[in-house]
């Protein structure tokens, strides 16, 4: 890591220390928001990092967003980091627009458009799991419609908003709007947006899941060294031991996929065959990594990590949660076939023959 990234993670883990670790140490099991971290985040700049400085970002890349979702994962904050960067200020400022203060979510989906009065466009459709939109001022849609896509920009006052949560108890809302826009303000997307929508919210949840690895792994092994077990640690046993070194090396192999896939895309851009394969290795290698990390930390924590008042649950439930949203782990592992069959130069690339 680049002594400009560490620095970047040490500033976003004093934030989240300092206004959201009382999350990990809450008994409930749904997630509260927590508007000051979310006010300290942006008053950073750490909400907005990939954003263009003229659409109101910081200017930064994906590299320093990336940092700061999995340092959020690894608090279990319940705000909604790539949500805002990565895919609603992106869309925002894809289309020429401002990105506005204030937290954004946002959505891919199919829209209906029809004429209304004079000069304006009634846009009509439904969101489904939108994440945390009832905390959010708006939705920025990726409104498909055919072979077309617009910007839909929904204030969340003026939606029908249907509560949802997922595994980890978080909103996933499904939300339903009905809006008269003018013509004028009717701003259709390029070709390829909504594939690249998909594939940047990919790697955003590949991040939360790899920072949620990483804190359960952690929780995992100052837990087998501080429990006493038949006269010794849990450490000292051989078995779990090697159940450590197996999640360890899960989570290694998650966070190298994701490096690699953050590397692809600053250097090629999402829209790049080189970047698509990456992206769709890292959700996959981030959702495998899931379900093995998962099952071992539970295993040995016991009975324990399954209680309210333990904090593994934070990182267990948000891994397994991300490791569905934005594409499982079969969906992604498709797509890597499709990806070298489609592109003889990426099987010679694997097989080491190029």
């Amino acid at each position: 890591m680049s002594d400009d990234l560490a620095d970047l993670r040490g500033l976003a883990d004093d934030i989240f220390a300092s206004l959201g670790a009382d999350a990990l140490l809450a008994p409930e099991v749904a997630p509260v928001w927590n508007p000051p971290l979310w006010e300290a985040l942006a008053d950073a700049g750490l909400t907005l990092l990939s954003t263009p400085d003229g659409a109101g970002g910081s200017g930064a890349g994906i590299a320093e967003s990336s940092t700061v979702i999995e340092e959020a994962a690894r608090f279990a904050a319940p705000i909604p980091v790539a949500e805002c960067d990565l895919l609603a200020a992106w869309l925002l400022s894809t289309a020429g627009r401002s990105v506005p203060a204030g937290p954004l979510t946002s959505a891919c989906a199919a829209v209906e458009l029809s004429p209304a009065v004079a000069g304006t466009t009634r846009v009509s459709g439904v969101a489904q799991r939108v994440p945390w939109a009832r905390d959010c001022d708006a939705v920025v849609v990726c409104g498909t419609t055919g072979d077309r896509a617009v910007l839909v920009v929904v204030p969340t006052a003026s939606a029908s908003i249907e509560p949802g949560v997922n595994l980890a108890h978080e909103p996933r809302d499904t939300v339903g709007f009905d809006l008269e826009v003018a013509d004028d303000e009717l701003v259709e997307l390029p070709a390829g947006t909504s594939e690249q929508w998909s594939y940047r919210a990919a790697l955003g949840r590949s991040a939360g899941t790899v920072g949620a690895l990483e804190g359960a792994v952690a929780l995992t092994t100052e837990h087998a060294i501080e429990r006493v077990q038949f006269g010794r640690a849990l450490a000292k046993f051989q078995a779990v031991q090697h159940l450590i070194a197996v999640a360890a090396g899960e989570v290694t192999a998650a966070r190298a996929a994701h490096d690699a896939a953050v590397r692809a895309v600053e250097v090629d851009g999402f829209d790049s065959t080189r970047a698509h394969f990456a992206v769709a290795v890292a959700k996959a290698q981030a959702a495998r990594a899931a379900r093995q990390v998962t099952a071992i930390a539970h295993q040995v924590h016991g009975a324990i990590g399954f209680t309210l008042d333990h904090q593994l649950r934070h990182f267990t439930l948000r891994a397994l949660a991300y490791s569905s949203e934005a594409g499982g782990e079969a969906q992604w592992n498709r797509r890597i076939g499709e990806l070298v069959l489609d592109e003889p130069s990426l099987w010679l690339a694997v097989t080491g023959l190029s």
